[in-house]
């Protein structure tokens, strides 16, 4: 049904507007902050890791979610992966500069939020 779509080109320099349910840049808002997504830019952002690492790094993470959060994250042009053909295969995932620059504000507003729990930074 494409009844009511909002849909348009964007010319360079405007935004979509995010608060259409219709908005492509909706869609990558909606990868990026899920429960998984955040965990996965911050755990790429120091270096590149194989799928197994990165399911080590976000505890509380299962396979099934780190593969679909994975492939979100790769179609939105966040995340790169690279197969080896090996056997078993083995499948490193890092940042793409799209990925760096989302994962940027991220870092800080996670190192803002640890900080203040600190024992240190507690009030």
């Amino acid at each position: 049904m494409t009844e009511g779509l909002q849909r348009r080109r964007v010319e360079t320099g405007e935004r979509y507007d995010v608060f259409h349910t219709d908005c492509p840049a909706r869609d990558v808002v909606d990868h990026v902050t899920s429960r998984w997504g955040i965990w996965v830019l911050i755990s790429l952002r120091s270096n590149d890791l194989r799928f197994y690492e990165l399911r080590e790094s976000i505890q509380g993470i299962s396979e099934k979610m780190l593969a679909q959060t994975l492939r979100a994250l790769v179609r939105d042009g966040l995340v790169w992966r690279e197969v080896e053909p090996t056997t078993p295969p083995q499948v490193t995932y890092g940042l793409t500069e799209f990925g760096r620059d989302v994962s940027e504000p991220l870092t800080a507003l996670f190192d803002r939020i640890t900080r203040q729990l600190s024992p240190s930074g507690a009030g």
